[in-house]
């Protein structure tokens, strides 16, 4: 399976690196293909190195503006044009999504997916892990739009929440049969 992870590129705190870690050796360790954003820094580095090191294969997609950023040894690199192609191509090779802690970035990627969901335009599974509860008042404000009629489908067609990176890899293989 080729799952995409969105998570940031910043050197993070250890309660951050730990579990994005273990979800990187549980991704390599199960067979399973990591496509993300290519960089070869923060977070990003630490879940490729981790799937790599568990013996799964790398797929990045990079953006011309951070392409010196770029992984050297992932198994495959593409460099996309603008960050809108980035997301289509980051998508376009991922069977399903696993978000990560990470900035605005992330976010971005995030709703992308979810709202392509929402349309009915993918139903590739969507998990969210929820390291130290960072997505907690994203929860919330997603409970909130569901609600109050937001959300044209029920919130858990869209996306789970996973509070460790076990549960967030069991949902992805659960949802694609693997």
């Amino acid at each position: 399976m080729n799952i995409c992870v969105f998570l940031s590129a910043a050197d993070l705190d250890e309660r951050y690196t730990r579990p994005a870690r273990e979800f990187a050796e549980l991704l390599g360790k199960g067979g399973h293909t990591l496509v993300w954003g290519g960089s070869e820094s923060g977070l990003m580095k630490v879940v490729a190195d981790g799937v790599q090191a568990a013996g799964g294969r790398l797929v990045g997609v990079s953006v011309g503006f951070l392409a010196a950023k770029a992984r050297k040894n992932a198994d495959e690199m593409v460099i996309a044009a603008d960050l809108a192609e980035r997301k289509a191509l980051l998508l376009a090779k991922a069977d399903a999504v696993a978000i990560l802690v990470g900035g605005t970035g992330t976010l971005d990627e995030a709703t992308e997916i979810l709202e392509l969901k929402k349309h009915g335009k993918t139903g590739k599974p969507v998990v969210l892990l929820n390291t130290e509860g960072f997505y907690d008042g994203l929860r919330i404000q997603f409970q909130r739009m569901e609600d109050e009629g937001f959300l044209p489908v029920p919130l858990a067609d869209l996306v789970s929440f996973a509070e460790d990176p076990a549960a967030a890899l069991t949902y992805l293989e659960e949802h694609l049969g693997a």
